[in-house]
């Protein structure tokens, strides 16, 4: 049985990361910490959990704590992930790892060095329709792949009203955008399905100097995008388009679609408001609707219920991996990588220039 202690175990973590442990059996919750005892209790006691705190330090010190989920702020994440290293715990780490790459290479470096089990939360990689997916295009069912294209909505990101609790995500030092979040996890599905980007070509309109905070009357000054427009090279040498629009209200969905040498494969959202890391997919390979396999579900949670089954299958392999003394995927250093990517995004929007990605 692995213990866990959630850091920041309300919000995010209240609607996935504790309804996941909790379905699981290789999985028990042992303590939870927020900003504050009084909240620490509450967590506690409306999730059954024993063990609170108000600190990320004393709860990964604690013997009855065998990993550690970081749930907080971005901004916030290194220094919960430094704990719990410090602390030579198992780390569990929100997406993104770090406010930017180089933190996010320091985290990575730390946690090798530390000799523990590290994990990211980019859940679209242990989708099961994502990996169904990207398997078909292995097996060779459209040929050979020669492009992919991506069109998602990331609400409430990016739009020009934002809930005034959002307020800092305005300042791109907190680490949370329609690029970083939305697009992070978007692409990070994207590439799980159809190989990794090594080359992209990227805007980054930001219309908005200053953003509504809803119902308030007020404005915060804006320096994050309101798309996320790229153009790339994938390592297979296909090439891969993303339009990523940002919005005030519930997101309408997505579309994917592979384009191979002898057909096409074509993936929806089969309800709306979802996002395409959370959920079951509605897939078509050339033009039949197909059934993912149920071999692929291996979580205990319905598809269908949100964000918690993907995430259940997240730890299931962080559970593995602890078993055979091996790192989880997508660990640290593809959390690092991911961020480089994101980096190489900015450049090339900043610059007009492709960039290649290390």
């Amino acid at each position: 049985m692995i213990k866990v202690g959630v850091v920041g175990a309300s919000g995010w973590a209240a609607v996935s990361h504790l309804p996941a442990l909790a379905g699981l059996p290789e999985f028990t919750v042992t303590a939870v910490a927020t900003t504050n005892q009084a909240s620490a209790d509450k967590a506690a006691a409306a999730h059954g959990v024993q063990l609170a705190f108000a600190d990320a330090g004393t709860l990964a010190a604690h013997p009855d704590v065998d990993l550690v989920v970081v749930s907080v702020k971005a901004a916030q994440h290194a220094k919960a992930v430094k704990a719990a290293l410090a602390a030579g715990k198992h780390v569990f780490c929100e997406w993104p790892l770090g406010v930017n790459a180089a933190e996010a290479e320091e985290l990575a470096e730390a946690a090798e060095s530390a000799g523990v089990v590290h994990a990211v939360n980019l859940q679209g990689h242990q989708s099961p329709d994502a990996r169904f997916v990207a398997d078909q295009i292995a097996d060779g069912a459209i040929g050979r792949l020669e492009s992919v294209a991506l069109v998602a909505a990331g609400d409430p990101l990016g739009g020009r009203r934002i809930a005034p609790e959002m307020a800092w995500s305005a300042d791109p030092a907190e680490g949370t955008s329609l690029l970083t979040i939305m697009a992070g996890h978007f692409l990070a599905t994207l590439e799980r399905v159809a190989g990794n980007l090594i080359e992209v070509s990227a805007r980054l309109p930001r219309p908005y100097d200053h953003v509504e905070l809803t119902g308030t009357g007020r404005t915060v000054p804006n320096a994050v995008p309101a798309q996320v427009l790229l153009h790339g090279i994938l390592a297979t040498g296909a090439t891969a388009s993303a339009a990523i629009h940002g919005g005030s209200g519930s997101p309408d969905g997505f579309l994917i679609k592979l384009v191979g040498t002898d057909g096409t494969v074509t993936v929806t959202q089969p309800r709306p408001g979802i996002y395409m890391h959370w959920t079951d997919w509605d897939i078509h390979i050339n033009g039949r609707r197909v059934t993912v396999p149920d071999s692929y579900r291996t979580a205990p949670f319905d598809p269908t219920a949100g964000p918690v089954a993907n995430v259940a299958a997240v730890y299931q392999e962080i559970a593995q991996a602890i078993a055979e003394r091996r790192q989880p995927h997508p660990d640290f250093h593809a959390a690092a990588a991911h961020q480089r990517m994101l980096a190489a995004i900015e450049r090339a929007a900043g610059t007009g220039v492709a960039q290649a990605i290390a």
